[in-house]
């Protein structure tokens, strides 16, 4: 008789090797899961330390790197791209964060500003004729105008929109980036108002212009959008919107992108939205004196004043006019700015960080004045430009 093997029967010795390798497997999973602690800890108190460091406010700086610079009072300095641009009445200088040059471009200007929009920035001599146009690898071009420059927008493909002095008819010019004319559009003053403010979409097809309109003792501004697409073509001078506001000065306009443009007046600001002809979308009341606005592609920023208790208000706000952010802070500054997360505020030695959840980062006395900061790689750590050198400090208590 033959018998079958009972394949659900072990020996003894099977069974020691099942219980071994069990045991080994669970070594290793206990061994695992204490890892994944270890590193879930690690995780969490490097998370705590930079919360820590983030939410503290500083008082003064520790300079760990300086380079020379070759400066005068007379330099003016902006960011732009991993870089820094220096410029002056005799040229525009594009240096990287050590100070180094990359590219320098002589000019003649007496009064020179500058628009930076990405990849693009733009030099203008304000009341003279020039408007320079570059970018990291220098010029683009350059455009010649027949009349004083009054004010200037830059679109990031190069493109030129400038309101020109010519007496009491006063003309609005778009040039290609080589300084050919596109448009050219004298303001009906009379009917319209004197044209204060205008700002370009990326794309440079959407002009938004802000016009002051005075009549019999009476103030009106008008916002006035363009459309120099084939969506302008059917409209009489390419206007596609025209908002009357009274009793409203409207000094500012700007773009998040092609489709958003925000207006701010005295006392408020405005969300227009669409791409082909924008429309108000929401007014946002803020209550208080603006004294200084600022922006990037995500937020709209104010610095008001406080009516009725001393010092200042930090107010942020998204592109919907959702309020983000409130701070009150004491002191008076001339240069105000927003970069990544940090709201900063300079005049002389003194300046203020202020981050977007509202924590006073920085506020404090440097030795020296200071022209420029920007954040740069690392917790806490800046660029400070003053007129004799270029130094990276780390904030301190």
């Amino acid at each position: 008789m033959i018998r079958k093997k009972n394949m659900d029967l072990y020996t003894g010795n099977d069974r020691g090797v099942d219980r071994l390798q069990g045991n080994v497997q669970r070594k290793k999973i206990k061994r695992s899961y204490n890892w994944v602690i270890y590193i879930l800890l690690i995780i969490m108190i490097v998370c705590g330390t930079v919360l820590l460091l983030k939410n503290q406010t500083y008082t003064k700086t520790w300079k760990v790197t300086t380079y020379e610079a070759n400066n005068s009072d007379t330099n003016r300095y902006a960011q732009f791209e991993k870089g820094l641009v220096r410029y002056n009445r005799d040229g525009i200088v594009y240096l990287n964060r050590k100070n180094k040059e990359r590219w320098i471009q002589p000019c003649q200007m007496k009064n020179p500003d500058i628009k930076v929009v990405g990849k693009t920035f733009a030099v203008s001599d304000i009341g003279g004729n020039s408007i320079m146009v570059f970018n990291k690898q220098g010029i683009r071009g350059e455009m010649k105008t027949t009349r004083p420059i009054e004010k200037f927008a830059i679109s990031s493909q190069g493109i030129i929109a400038a309101i020109l002095n010519n007496g009491e008819s006063p003309i609005i010019t778009l040039y290609d980036v080589m300084g050919n004319i596109l448009v050219e559009y004298t303001v009906p003053v009379g009917t319209l108002g004197y044209p204060v403010a205008l700002e370009l979409s990326d794309d440079g097809k959407i002009l938004g212009v802000s016009y002051l309109f005075t009549k019999d003792g009476t103030l009106e501004s008008k916002v006035v959008f363009y459309n120099f697409g084939e969506k302008g073509k059917e409209t009489t001078d390419y206007q596609v919107i025209q908002d009357r506001y009274k009793d409203k000065i409207i000094p500012e306009i700007y773009t998040f992108d092609q489709e958003s443009f925000v207006v701010v007046s005295d006392d408020s600001f405005l969300v227009y939205e669409g791409k082909e002809t924008p429309k108000k979308k929401k007014e946002v009341q803020l209550g208080q004196e603006i004294r200084s606005s600022f922006h990037t592609d995500k937020y709209i920023g104010f610095i008001l004043l406080n009516q009725d208790k001393s010092g200042y208000e930090a107010r942020l706000y998204n592109k919907n006019g959702k309020q983000l952010m409130s701070k009150e802070f004491s002191g008076e500054y001339t240069d105000v700015k927003m970069v990544q997360d940090d709201i900063i505020m300079n005049s002389g030695k003194n300046a203020c960080i202020i981050t977007k959840n509202g924590t006073i980062k920085f506020q404090g006395d440097f030795t020296t004045d200071v022209l420029e900061i920007i954040p740069t790689f690392g917790l806490n750590r800046y660029l400070m430009v003053s007129a004799e050198e270029l130094s990276v400090v780390y904030l301190i208590k």
